[in-house]
């Protein structure tokens, strides 16, 4: 049955229905749809019904909503409004497979709209066709060059089928259309620059990695992933030494990020434990009060080392008040003799230790780390005399 073309009154109130469903004035979608399918003339109006049926499906009533859609795509198989309607539906319940082939057929009708390639795109990318998915977004940068999403979009493509070197050029391609100034701030600029530098860095491009981010630093609002991205580039190209420097001054911004001591570690490239130890006991004199400087240490010693520093941690923890203490050291358990080492304390003064937690406990009776603390106590203690 050939489309229904509304006569203005109609055609106005359609479009009214449409903007009901984006706004999700769905009461109000479902009067202007009465008042068009009143008129005999348009009772059987396919878009009109498919968009009534979306609208109820939104209201939770599906079986009502399903019949009134394929009624609709019954009357008017040529639409791609009720092919759109009836992919949205499909979607919603989860039949991404079935609404990809309804967006399908309704770009056989309308094959440049915006819309239902966006919805394509969104579900080709879901469901892992990343062919399917770059072919529509070419589509989309094609109806709307001028568009950054479009640009991104098309790059994504690229980036997610491992073809680095193309997504690099396309950003590299739409980059050259930005007149921006080097002392303006543009933070959807700035993001496009780092993103074009993960593309190069997971390309194996270090060493133009590196020099991207010298190049376009000052117009790159996040300092932070800049110094970082840094850091990890110099390792990557065995520059060591300028890495060291870079992984100094992430620490002296924030002494509490692990992340910041394995690239320091990386760095230094310490050939002992000794070495390794030394590199936190810098650490410590330069941040007193650092708590991932005394932890990260227990994971490698051993021994009298170990007992001491743990000591140091424990005590620095418990001055501060900081009840997760025990959480942080769970990785630690796996190994016999360090858990032996952390409640050797306990076994040696088991009724100090009561004393100690019963204190805490009255103190806040809430904290529910201290009374698994007091069990792990009841525990050892039960061990030692057996």
């Amino acid at each position: 049955m050939p489309s229904v073309t509304l006569p203005p009154k109609e055609n106005a109130l359609f479009k009214r229905i449409l903007r009901c469903y984006e706004h999700k004035q769905y009461r109000n979608g479902l009067k202007f749809c009465k008042q068009i399918l009143s008129n005999p003339k348009f009772a059987e109006h396919g878009e009109t019904l498919a968009m009534k049926g979306l609208t109820l499906n939104c209201l939770g009533k599906k079986e009502e909503a399903y019949e009134l859609v394929r009624r609709g795509l019954r009357n008017d198989l040529r639409s791609h409004v009720c092919w759109h309607v009836y992919g949205l539906l499909q979607r919603s319940d989860k039949k991404y497979e079935e609404a990809i082939k309804c967006y399908r057929n309704a770009l056989k009708w309308d094959k440049d709209n915006l819309q239902i390639l966006r919805d394509l795109s969104l579900l080709q990318i879901q469901m892992r066709d990343l062919e399917g998915y770059r072919e529509t977004r070419y589509q989309l940068l094609q109806l709307r060059p001028a568009q950054r999403a479009s640009w991104i979009g098309y790059a994504i493509a690229y980036h997610l089928l491992e073809d680095y070197e193309m997504a690099a050029k396309i950003i590299e391609e739409f980059r050259k259309t930005q007149q921006m100034s080097p002392d303006k701030v543009d933070y959807e600029y700035s993001e496009l620059l780092l993103y074009q530098n993960q593309v190069l860095r997971e390309a194996g491009l270090y060493k133009e990695a590196l020099e991207h981010l010298s190049s376009y630093e000052k117009q790159i609002c996040d300092k932070l992933a800049v110094e970082e991205t840094r850091g990890e580039l110099l390792l990557k190209l065995e520059r060591l030494e300028e890495a060291t420097q870079v992984y100094h001054r992430l620490q002296e911004r924030n002494p509490e990020n692990w992340s910041y001591y394995h690239g320091l570690e990386n760095a230094l490239k310490p050939s002992s434990v000794e070495e390794r130890h030394k590199i936190y006991e810098e650490v410590w004199e330069k941040f007193p009060k650092g708590l991932v400087p005394r932890r990260l240490p227990l994971s490698f010693l051993t021994g009298e080392q170990f007992r001491e520093c743990l000591d140091r941690y424990l005590r620095l923890n418990f001055s501060k008040g900081c009840p997760p203490v025990f959480t942080t050291l769970k990785s630690l358990y796996c190994n016999p003799d360090k858990v032996t080492a952390l409640f050797s304390g306990m076994r040696s003064k088991q009724t100090l230790a009561l004393e100690y937690i019963n204190a805490a406990i009255e103190s806040t009776p809430t904290l529910i780390e201290l009374f698994l603390v007091k069990a792990k106590i009841y525990k050892v203690t039960l061990e030692s005399r057996s």
